[in-house]
């Protein structure tokens, strides 16, 4: 028996592949599904079974596309009402993969389909359990994200939840394999630790959720400082139970060449976003008027699905020569699947034409603390939790996924300082503030990790670590 964690760094998502005999079974698969047919035909297996541990909120799956290109059905657990052709597995239901098998357990709570899958190997020992969201390591699923299709509160969906957990998971034996569906980095939790795999044992030790006296106690820490969720999730639970349009036809449309001469009006008759993935140091020196970036080397797709709400919005792409179709799979693995085109010959083609740019005032971390005095306005987009810990006295809090809100306030006659940790996010506010017409700020390259370590700011006189603002 083989069992291969398929781990996606840049949406912390983990997919999996179990092999026993000459029959595979692949457990919340990617949207494009190219690595699991190059799997299968590599092992001359074949695929039995697609499991879904429940509706996806952050990414797209490719039940779809992976059931239609192999003939497999896809399984979820009870009470999943998908709009296709599915089997809706009982709870306790067992499904034989050559000489193993895989248990479905209900355990309802971050959404009421969840379900986690066990595995019983040609032995007959229970060995791992893919858990979805239920358990990840260091955290559970977050209980708030099916309260509109269920008209439970998030704390009847926590209550729900640790039941499933007591009652499914904690009796099960302490040598048995975690397998989450995500780890750090995903928000579908708020405590993940950065490891992908653990045993059983060490989650009962380790897992706060897992170590609560009673429920309430349980149902107070799980909701404790949750963030709203991305806007997107709730349009990726729509297209993972309705169905979508195939990654082929995806492909086919987005990986259009628009020439320069036509871009502009292009965008203007489609209603088109101007996106561009390429780095904050080169669009900072360079970019369309308007556009927005979103740099591919980062955490792309969950920005993209942070910062723009329609998941139907048309796009038109920016990108550097050659990454093309990874930013097109990268966005449509978040449902982003209106993507029209991109600048043929990149940014470059468009300055050899000599169109108008723009740019973004930046400076080194040095130059600021320079210039920097306590009388000098700066916005911090990190999270709320960075702030907390270590920021600049007297920064204004703004994170950059509230910044749909914020950008209504700023005052373009007062000059301000932008920075996050590194730079990645700061650009992206910086050309979301330029696309509303607010100029009048300078970013700083390599953020506040940058500016700590300036002679000037490993101080206690510029740097707070009070909670508060």
């Amino acid at each position: 028996m083989k069992v291969e964690q398929i781990y996606t760094g840049c949406l912390a998502q983990g997919a999996y592949y179990i092999v026993s005999g000459n029959e595979a079974a692949i457990i919340d698969p990617l949207r494009e599904i190219k690595p699991y047919l190059d799997r299968l035909e590599k092992d001359g297996v074949r695929l039995k079974y697609i499991f879904e541990t429940h509706f996806h909120a952050d990414f797209v799956s490719g039940h779809l596309d992976l059931s239609n290109k192999t003939g497999a059905p896809i399984v979820y657990g009870p009470t999943a009402q998908p709009e296709f052709e599915a089997i809706i597995a009982e709870d306790g239901q067992v499904f034989e993969i050559g000489q193993a098998r895989i248990k479905a357990l209900h355990t309802p709570g971050h959404t009421m389909e969840s379900t986690t899958y066990l595995l019983i190997d040609e032995q007959g020992t229970e060995t791992a359990i893919f858990t979805g969201d239920t358990l990840f390591l260091g955290d559970v699923g977050r209980p708030d994200l099916a309260q509109k299709a269920t008209n439970l509160t998030q704390e009847d969906l926590a209550g729900i939840l640790y039941d499933s957990l007591q009652t499914k998971i904690m009796p099960l034996e302490d040598s048995i394999t975690v397998y989450p569906a995500h780890g750090a980095g995903s928000a579908c939790g708020k405590n993940m630790q950065k490891e992908t795999v653990d045993i059983l044992g060490n989650q009962k030790k380790t897992n706060y959720a897992l170590n609560q006296p009673d429920k309430a106690s349980f149902i107070r820490e799980v909701l404790d400082g949750l963030t709203a969720p991305p806007k997107y999730f709730g349009m990726n639970v729509v297209l993972n139970k309705g169905g979508y349009e195939s990654l082929d036809s995806v492909m086919n449309k987005g990986l259009t060449p628009v020439p320069v001469e036509s871009f502009e009006s292009y965008a203007e008759e489609t209603g088109a976003l101007i996106l561009d993935t390429r780095s904050a140091a080169e669009f900072c020196k360079g970019f369309i008027p308007n556009s927005i970036n979103i740099g591919l080397k980062g955490d792309f797709a969950p920005w993209v699905g942070t910062l723009i709400v329609d998941v139907k919005h048309p796009l038109l792409l920016i990108v550097d020569k050659g990454m093309e179709e990874e930013a097109i799979t990268r966005l449509s693995r978040v449902g982003f699947d209106n993507v029209l085109g991109y600048l043929e010959g990149g940014f470059e083609a468009w300055k050899i034409k000599d169109k108008e740019t723009d740019e973004v005032r930046r400076i080194t971390p040095e130059e600021f603390a320079a210039v920097f005095t306590e009388q000098s306005k700066v916005i911090d987009v990190r999270k709320i939790t960075e702030y907390s810990a270590e920021h600049i006295n007297h920064a204004y809090s703004r994170p950059l996924d509230t910044i749909s809100e914020w950008v209504k306030t700023i005052d373009d006659s007062e000059h301000f300082f932008l920075h996050c940790a590194g730079g990645y996010r700061s650009m992206i506010a910086a050309s979301i503030l330029n696309s509303h017409g607010i100029r009048n700020f300078t970013e700083i390259e390599g953020g506040f990790n940058g500016i700590k370590k300036t002679k000037k700011f490993p101080t206690s006189d510029f740097i707070c670590q009070s909670k508060t603002e």
